[in-house]
């Protein structure tokens, strides 16, 4: 008797366990950074993501992300620093490994960031060029909370008055626009879930 109510606790134990990781939205958080930068805005998105509750976030380099990542998250922001006026080379990889045949990452939600050196070096043409890539897998695509990020987040990383000698350091107001941005998409893809489940 006592062997079947341990059975009994573990087993309710675990299917409550299962009920609440299962209830969990999912978000991936990838970027590329080569100087810290992207890095240090991609932290902020993933706080700000977090902070919503019922939220899984996921911190990922590009280059360590699988398929199994992407297919198994609600939502999808991807970072790249700005080169020559477009994603990192890297990034451009990254998005040549999504799978496509079925259309597996339709209706996930997407949305974008960047970092570059100067004003108007090309942080808008970045993230539209993420953008344009995860329309292309049928993604909603998702912008920031304001007007004044409409494309995302952007950090701004060697121009005065924003710049700095130090690697990896982005000015504060980069990172709250970056952290508003994580929470927005994170809102709207727990949102979408709710929908969808209902």
């Amino acid at each position: 008797m006592k062997f079947l109510k341990l059975h009994s606790i573990i087993f309710l134990f675990l299917v409550a366990g299962c009920l609440s990781a299962c209830g969990q939205t999912k978000v991936l958080v990838t970027y590329y950074s080569r100087d810290g930068h992207t890095k240090a805005l991609a932290e902020a998105v993933a706080k700000g993501a977090q902070s919503i509750e019922g939220i899984t976030v996921r911190l990922i380099p590009v280059g360590d992300v699988k398929t199994n990542d992407l297919l198994e998250t609600d939502a999808i922001i991807v970072g790249s620093p700005v080169y020559n006026a477009n994603v990192a080379p890297e990034v451009s990889a990254f998005f040549s490994t999504w799978p496509f045949e079925g259309a597996p990452l339709k209706d996930k939600v997407g949305a974008a960031f960047a970092t570059g050196g100067g004003i108007s070096a090309g942080e808008e043409l970045t993230q539209l060029s993420i953008l344009h890539s995860m329309l292309i897998f049928g993604m909603v695509i998702v912008g920031g909370p304001t007007w004044e990020q409409p494309f995302g987040a952007s950090a701004i990383t060697h121009e005065k008055p924003f710049g700095s000698t130090t690697k990896g350091v982005v000015d504060e107001m980069f990172l709250e626009k970056g952290t508003a941005l994580g929470k927005r998409v994170a809102e709207i893809a727990k949102m979408m879930k709710a929908k969808l489940s209902n």
